[in-house]
């Protein structure tokens, strides 16, 4: 049985009436930037995500600029982040006129590992960008205590995390504001780019919506130079349709995990994704580790299931950071994942019959 890595068109043929309801009420209304779908799409994103305000931009790169833009970022500025993820993370820091300062992971969950930010402040940090990866949330309650510490602003990477929790508290509601992706293959996708930043603060997000708007809020009156990076009309309105259906797809992404941890921890050499206490993990990705990584990825393509690496080169060694001279011994955790992670199908319509199939050739290959 082939297995596929995501099935987006699967879940399309799941709510094609509302995605093509949604889709042609835009085009009857030539809603095609801004307008009403996008200002709906605001509102009830922020609703469901325990928001105060949401402003929506044109991909989840540009919501991290936006918000270190709002922030005052500035040349001579340091912004601390982790050394796996994305590299939009790390990138926006850099483009926003700060120098990126990576800290190492934790061993077991993947992400930021609080004692390394700690030890990575200087008197000229001001910010931390910590990575709720896979799905998984950061360790929220130190992070803001480090903040709080030093007077540093804290924005959510939330791009693979939407509705995860932290104490049972939303992610993204924590710091200063959170960023999303909407990037198709994200648990509440767009098709195509979309993004949005959250925030519980009315100053700050006034400012990132002038900043996505040409530097205003009317047309014509630009209060400074800003850049162009609206939502779609026709995007907004299809995550609208997606958006009631996000708290289930959730719920199907964790009973799927739950599927892989049972069949997979009777596996020798394989680790499991590891969930924190007082942590809620969404499953954006169900990423295992395993010695032969490589040895094993090939044994799951050469037999029709389709895995990813995400991401095959921690952040610090990409060749995007040579100049910094970063040796492995400084990130041994992002390091040593790096040569070990492998992610696993996962999406919300996956069947107990794909899973079986995956846990299968992995016992094979072990």
């Amino acid at each position: 049985m082939a297995v596929p890595y995501a099935d987006l068109h699967l879940q399309y043929q799941s709510i094609k009436s509302e995605i093509d309801a949604a889709v042609s009420s835009v085009i009857r209304d030539s809603a095609f930037i801004r307008g009403p779908y996008v200002d709906a799409f605001e509102r009830a994103f922020a609703t469901v995500v325990d928001a105060h305000h949401c402003v929506s931009c044109a991909n989840g790169t540009d919501a991290l600029f936006v918000a270190m833009a709002a922030l005052g970022v500035k040349p001579g500025d340091e912004v601390i982040t982790t050394a796996q993820s994305w590299i939009s993370t790390s990138a926006m820091i850099t483009h926003a006129g700060a120098t990126v300062v990576f800290c190492d992971t934790d061993a077991s969950t993947f992400t930021i590992d609080p004692a390394a930010v700690e030890s990575a402040i200087t008197p000229r940090t001001v910010g931390i960008i910590p990575v709720h990866l896979y799905g998984q949330p950061a360790d929220m309650g130190a992070i803001m205590a480090i903040a709080r510490k030093h007077g540093l602003w804290v924005i959510e990477d939330c791009a693979q995390a939407h509705l995860a929790r932290y104490k049972g508290q939303q992610v993204g509601t924590f710091g200063d504001a959170a960023t999303y992706s909407f990037y198709p293959g994200k648990n509440l996708g767009a098709m195509g780019d979309a993004g949005a930043i959250v925030t519980g603060r009315s100053d700050l997000a006034e400012r990132m919506a002038m900043l996505a708007r040409h530097g205003g809020l009317v047309k014509h009156q630009h209060q400074f130079e800003g850049i162009n990076s609206r939502l779609d009309g026709l995007q907004a309105a299809i995550l609208s349709a997606k958006l009631p259906h996000l708290a289930r797809w959730t719920q199907a992404r964790q009973a799927a995990a739950a599927v892989y941890n049972t069949g997979l921890n009777q596996i020798e050499e394989i680790v499991v994704p590891q969930v924190a206490p007082d942590r809620t993990h969404v499953y954006h990705l169900y990423t295992i580790q395993h010695p032969q990584r490589d040895q094993l990825a090939a044994h799951l393509n050469a037999n029709g299931v389709q895995t990813a690496i995400n991401y095959p080169v921690a952040l610090p060694f990409l060749e995007a950071y040579r100049r910094l001279g970063h040796r492995p011994e400084q990130f041994p955790n992002a390091h040593r994942h790096q040569g070990r992670i492998l992610s696993l199908p996962m999406f919300a319509e996956i069947t107990a019959q794909q899973q079986k199939t995956v846990v299968d050739l992995i016992s094979a290959f072990s």
